[in-house]
């Protein structure tokens, strides 16, 4: 289907093109280059981390880092249903248990007291989400893990550049996991990373990133036999990718002020139809950065259906990964996790990106409003 408006759209300008050519007309280096340990200094430099990987996706980036903790069978993983299904799947990549605790509504991501309950002497990690572009409780999340010697490893897909206190995402947990998918902060086109301030850490998923080679200079430019030391993956990300990933990271600051603006007009305009539509606010002191603009709706799916007839796209993010097919039938998962259930019952994403018109955002609010007032 063709949308009138679109969930979202992919922010870019001439410098992005720009830098795609640069690297396309080389005609070497696409695959491996100096544009990915560029990306990956101006990244763990954003973020505040000492080190910083590049993966081909934020799958492959969560993969690597279980991998690299040694998490494997017999261990337990701590993970949110309300969430993309990478997340709850890269503890089965590596033979773990994901292991569902519920969300509080605050922030919509892990409860601290439902982790707690969820806790055995299996537990080997949690992987907390910062969901939408807003931080989750990681502080009292932070300090579970380090009563219970567990590795923290924050799932950051969503929420690049989002902060507590100006303190920012991704510098909470033991590592981070990022994302640069189409629909994120800023887009690779398909894309991950890890950050992280361990040294070791980071030298071993260097290792499972690339067939368990031992690289002590380019593969693809050098004539010096190179040494395979363990199993490894191609989970790299490219040159060319890089590329486009430097000068999308040059104009971010930009890119959240203004999903920010267009949230705070989203706010503005739906309060004359509270409470049936609630906006997702994030608590005092957290910086949301809005990768999605999330409500909370009565009738959803026929409101839903309401936008859909006027080209306008919604989405629920996200149907319970303990719901799906796969865990529940598959996997036998039968487990009640109440304000997940609920929250994924109401809850829609509307339309939001760099650029949309004060015109789209008036014609979705517009939609809404009509929808109730046929529907009082």
């Amino acid at each position: 289907m063709t949308w009138n408006i679109p969930l979202f759209k992919m922010y870019w300008d001439q410098n992005d093109l720009n830098a795609i050519t640069t690297t396309l007309s080389s005609g070497m280096n696409w695959a491996v280059g100096s544009e990915v340990t560029h990306f990956e200094h101006d990244l763990s430099e954003n973020i505040g981390t000492k080190y910083c990987l590049t993966f081909n996706s934020g799958t492959s980036a969560l993969h690597a880092s279980l991998l690299a903790y040694e998490v494997g069978k017999s261990d337990e993983v701590i993970v949110p249903s309300f969430t993309f299904i990478a997340t709850a799947n890269a503890p089965l990549f590596v033979g773990a248990k994901p292991v569902f605790a519920d969300i509080e509504e605050k922030t919509l991501g892990l409860s601290p007291e439902s982790v707690l309950e969820h806790i055995t002497p299996k537990t080997k990690a949690i992987i907390p989400v910062h969901y939408g572009g807003c931080p989750c409780m990681i502080h009292e999340l932070r300090e579970i893990a380090d009563d219970h010697n567990l590795i923290l490893i924050e799932d950051a897909a969503e929420s690049f550049g989002a902060k507590i206190k100006g303190v920012k995402v991704g510098t909470f947990g033991d590592s981070a996991m990022l994302s640069f998918c189409q629909n994120k902060i800023i887009t690779t086109g398909e894309g991950g990373a890890i950050v992280t301030d361990s040294r070791k850490l980071y030298e071993k998923m260097k290792l499972i990133r690339s067939h368990g080679r031992l690289e002590t200079s380019d593969y693809f430019s050098s004539q010096e036999p190179m040494d395979y030391i363990t199993l490894g993956y191609n989970f790299r990300l490219s040159n060319i990718a890089a590329s486009l990933g430097l000068t999308q990271l040059q104009k971010v600051d930009t890119m959240i002020q203004m999903r920010k603006k267009i949230a705070e007009k989203y706010v503005t305009l739906l309060k004359k139809y509270a409470p049936k539509a609630s906006p997702m606010l994030s608590p005092y002191g957290y910086d949301h950065v809005y990768q999605l603009f999330s409500v909370r709706l009565l009738d959803r799916n026929r409101l839903m259906e309401f936008l859909t007839s006027k080209g306008i796209m919604s989405k629920i993010y996200f149907p319970p990964v303990h719901l799906t097919h796969y865990y529940k039938k598959k996997l036998g998962y039968e487990i009640s996790l109440p304000i997940t259930e609920t929250v994924a019952e109401n809850i829609v994403s509307l339309p939001i990106y760099p650029g949309m018109s004060d015109e789209d955002l008036r014609t979705v609010v517009e939609a809404v409003g009509e929808f109730y007032q046929e529907n009082q």
